[in-house]
Parts: C-alpha cells; structure tokens; sequence
C-alpha cells in the first residue's frame, strides 16, 4: 500500500491548490481504538498512539509530527517531506510548525453528514484548540469536508485497478454459488459456502469484521431484506434468491447484487410478476448509469433510477439509490440519492470523474421474494463504466 499512500498525498497537494486551502491538518491518537477514518488513505494501516498530526500544505510539504516510537514506519511511506518526531509532547512542535507554514486557514475533519470527514473527535478538538489558543490559528479553522471527499472519491489508477481485483474475485464466487444452490438448502448453508469460496481465495468480507451478514442471502418472501445475516429459511420453489456480497481484497471492496428464481412445479419459466419485477429494476439500473455524467448531483441520478420503479407501479425503495465504494463498501462522500434528512448534503455533491459507485435498486415481487441488483461503476470523463458484468438475465433453476 506503500505507493498508494504516496499517490493519495500527492494527490492531497493538487486538491488543496484547487480548493484553495493552504494546510490540512488531521490530529489523531490511539488508532487501535478507532482513530480518524481517512487515516488510512494518507498514512497506512501501521498504527499511531500518542497524540500525532498529518500536515499537508499547498505548498507541497507533506510531514508528520508522532511519536519517537513509530517515527521509522512513516519514514518507511516514503509519503512524506519531513518526519517529526517527539517525546514528552506534541504541543510545542505542532505549533512551531504550523506557525512556519502561517496558513490562512487550516482544514480539520469536522462535519455533520459525512462520517469520513468527521474524524477529529470533540476531546482532540479541544487539545488542538488549547495548543493553537495563543495564536491566531485558533481562529483559521474550517471544515475539511471538500478536501476528503475529493480526495477519497476521486480514485487513483492503483485504487481503481484494487476495485477491479475485488469485483472479480467477487464474480467468481458469485459463479460457483450459482452453480452450488439446489433447494432445500438454508440461507446459512448457502453463506457458509460463500465463506468457503472467499476463504480459499484469502480473501475478506466487504463488510461486518467477522463475516456475519457478509453475503446477505434471502430466500422468498419472508426473508428480511436489508442489514440482516442469513437465516435458516430453506430455499423452496417458487422463490427468488437473492444475494448482497462483497469481498475486501488488498484493502479495497466490491458490493454486488444479484438474483436467481427457482421455478415451481409446472413452471417453465419465471411467472410474469417475477419477470416483470426483474426487467423493471434492470431498466432502473441502466437509467441511472445512462444519467451519470460528471457534475450532475447524485438526487438526479436517484431520481432516474427511481422514476423508473414507481412509473411501473412499484413503491419507491427507502434507500438511496447508490453510494461511494473504495475502501469501505460504503466509502463516504457524494451519494445517489434523494434529499431526506438522514443523507444530509451528500445528495447534491456533484458526481466526479475517478468516483466509483453502486447502483442499487430494487423492487419487491409480491409472494416470491426481493429482485435487487447492484452493479459498481467508474464515473469517468464520458459517463459510467461498468465495472461489474451487469445482470440483465434472470438466472433462472429447477431445483
């Protein structure tokens, strides 16, 4: 993750020259028990537990000032300009340097609807007012919130060719759990298989540490579609099965969807309500990818998506149509979605050329089960680039 790291600061310096904003400042400790989220993208995985800060100028100074102890592992980056180490405190040496560096303002990860950019917790808030409190520093705070989610969302070469690694692997699970399900097997069954297939590969969930709910499996009608780990519910015919699976490859994730129906005696084909449900959200996808275009806000791109389930009489699904994926399989930032208050402003955020993101919309059939697909797509200078191989065929078995 070495050269990442270094791709992703010097990315920092364009993006703070374009912003306009002089230094960037995140002050954290003790990252075994959290830490700031964006920490990774700009330091590494390696630890950090005295008070520390990551300094980035306009300028192109790139330096950290931790403690003595974990000096050597930032040096080793090879991200940063200057290594300041120090011993009893930090105070004194954060404001000599931001005093050198005499910034008109200094942007620190404090903001009410992204999480990514909320990473200054209210006690390091107070030590970083108290140090600056003899200086006019104190006063030149402002948010960061431009700044990381420029930086998170627009994707680097190497971040994106991870994404693609991970959507692959992803794939090819998906490929051999199709061919493994049969009726009468459990929702849990058919998770443990998944784990098996991500488990040979050395490979992770995409989300929960452990795996549970990581894939998400349901089985027919009475299967709880959303945040819920697999059940014991066996799979009959006459169902949908529908799957939410994403794995974590070399620090970056995939998040895909996808759906088989299983016929009823008698059946040779999916019954029309099935049918139509899974043609309808397949039009929702490709309207949403079709209305990606750089600089247009996530609420139209929902707002396509979204026109396409309702005008065929479904109930509009209360969830956004898409968000950010990256590092996380929910990855902060902008959002495909519409302007309720849970999302706050990442609605209006402008869609970026280098974001990637689901898209993810869905329909209930009525006494069969969820038909929900999602696909993960490139925002580049011409549209949406699939990432995935979208589904537009109902994967249809007999048993």
């Amino acid at each position: 993750m070495t050269n990442l790291i270094l791709e992703k600061v010097n990315q920092a310096v364009e993006i703070l020259n374009e912003k306009d904003t002089d230094l960037w400042l995140t002050f954290t400790r003790e990252t075994s028990l959290g830490g700031d989220p964006i920490l990774p993208v700009i330091y590494g995985d390696s630890g950090l537990t005295w008070p520390s800060a990551v300094l980035i100028s306009r300028s192109g100074e790139r330096l950290v000032i931790l403690g003595h102890f974990e000096a050597e592992n930032a040096r080793l980056t090879g991200a940063f300009t200057q290594v300041i180490p120090y011993h009893q405190g930090i105070s004194q040496v954060l404001r000599e340097t931001i005093t050198r560096l005499n910034p008109r303002q200094i942007a620190v990860n404090t903001l009410l609807s992204d999480p990514l950019a909320d990473g200054l917790t209210y006690g390091m808030h107070c030590t970083l007012t108290e140090i600056l409190s003899a200086t006019e520093y104190a006063g030149r705070l402002v948010s960061a919130e431009g700044i990381i989610a420029a930086l998170n969302g627009r994707k680097t070469a190497g971040e994106v060719s991870r994404i693609r690694s991970a959507v692959a692997e992803t794939e090819a699970i998906f490929a051999e759990t199709f061919a493994f399900v049969r009726l009468g097997m459990s929702e849990q069954e058919i998770a443990a298989f998944m784990h098996a297939g991500m488990a040979r590969r050395g490979l992770g969930p995409a989300w929960t540490p452990d795996g549970e709910g990581c894939p998400m499996v349901n089985a027919g009608p009475d299967s709880p579609v959303g945040h819920s780990a697999p059940t014991g519910l066996i799979l009959t015919p006459g169902q949908l099965l529908h799957f939410d699976f994403g794995v974590r490859k070399d620090g970056f994730c995939s998040d895909v969807q996808r759906v088989m129906y299983f016929l009823a005696p008698g059946e040779t084909r999916p019954p029309q309500a099935v049918q139509r449900a899974f043609d309808t959200v397949v039009r929702a996808v490709q309207a949403a990818a079709k209305a990606m275009q750089p600089g247009v806000p996530g609420t139209q791109i929902d707002a396509a998506a979204r026109a396409v389930i309702t005008s065929a009489g479904y109930p509009e699904y209360l969830y956004a149509t898409g968000h950010q994926l990256g590092r996380h399989a929910y990855d902060g930032g902008g959002l495909l979605g519409p302007l309720w208050e849970r999302y706050g402003s990442a609605p209006t955020l402008p869609l970026e050329v280098g974001q990637v993101f689901t898209i993810e919309p869905g329909v209930m059939a009525p006494g069969h089960g969820y038909v929900g697909l999602e696909e993960d797509v490139l925002m580049t200078a011409e549209g949406a680039e699939f990432l995935t191989r979208p589904q537009e065929e109902l994967i249809v078995r007999n048993g």
